[in-house]
């Protein structure tokens, strides 16, 4: 007798006998119902795996599960509820997150350590709803928690800084993003990022620091307009400082006189063939010129 996929269902398949003849051989009720569970099970284990972001299939595959079969399922159950709990928060079921909480809790007590929501993807979903709700130090304790394990996490670095930055923290901002340069130096957003934290605290050496900085990202990116800007302000304020000496001053004059040229050549190319041109660059220029820091 030979088996062909033409069609099945949950009590039979068809299959064709020796003779081509169609026939439908029923399955026993119980065998299904263990194929169903193990089904369910292994679809829950491969989105875990590989991080499946699908919270409402996950609800409803794993709220069946546990309701109906928890007893078959072993020491699984226990993963299977976390899951099935960080999705229900997704879906805002937050019936079924208690419900899998509370049994999370009943099995692992808090004083025990052997449960907990170590994966990445969850405590990075943790982080971001603690910022969603406005929790800015709750998310910071959060972030800081987390890179002392996985260190190497760019993403989490530039999201620590700009929490920091939000917080008005320039320091440890500052910080991140040293850390941030180290594992990719040739990242021109870092630098001007970087020099703009230096160029808000203020202060002589942070400005020349500032102004390094904002070189830096546009010798890595000439077009980075940002650190044009930035290195504009930073050596027109260094310049117009009574503190420097005044081949410093000259030096820092010019750096400004170079940025404006630059800014201005910068626009006259992006305005060409248009007939506002002449009016945009004349802004440009007027613009800068009220930008500039005078010796006070």
């Amino acid at each position: 007798m030979r088996k062909i996929n033409i069609e099945s269902t949950l009590y039979s398949q068809l299959i064709i006998d020796d003779e081509n003849k169609l026939v439908i051989k029923f399955q026993p009720k119980t065998n299904v119902f263990l194929y169903c569970i193990s089904e369910m099970r292994d679809k829950l284990r491969k989105w875990r795996e590989e991080n499946y972001r699908n919270s409402e299939q996950i609800v409803d595959v794993g709220e069946e599960l546990i309701n109906e079969h928890a007893s078959k399922l072993g020491d699984d159950i226990w993963i299977i509820y976390e899951q099935v709990m960080i999705a229900a928060l997704d879906c805002s079921r937050d019936d079924l997150a208690w419900s899998c909480l509370q049994e999370l809790k009943r099995q692992f007590p808090d004083n025990t350590p052997q449960h907990r929501l170590n994966t990445t993807a969850a405590r990075k979903r943790k982080i971001s709803i603690l910022r969603a709700q406005g929790k800015s130090s709750e998310a910071i304790r959060e972030l800081n928690e987390y890179l002392e394990q996985f260190v190497g996490d760019q993403e989490a670095w530039h999201e620590l800084s700009e929490l920091y930055i939000n917080e008005h923290d320039y320091a440890k901002a500052a910080f991140c993003l040293e850390e941030l340069m180290m594992t990719n130096p040739h990242n021109h957003l870092y630098c001007e990022q970087y020099a703009e934290v230096k160029y808000t605290q203020g202060g002589l050496e942070n400005l020349e620091l500032a102004r390094k900085y904002f070189a830096q990202a546009l010798k890595l990116n000439n077009r980075n307009m940002r650190a044009l800007f930035g290195l504009y302000m930073s050596a027109s304020h260094i310049a117009a400082s009574p503190k420097v000496s005044a081949k410093v001053k000259k030096d820092n004059v010019k750096y400004a006189a170079w940025a404006t040229s630059q800014i201005s050549r910068a626009y006259q190319m992006a305005g060409r063939g248009k007939k506002e041109n002449k009016c945009s660059v004349k802004a440009v220029e007027e613009m800068l010129e009220s930008m500039q820091i005078t010796m006070s």
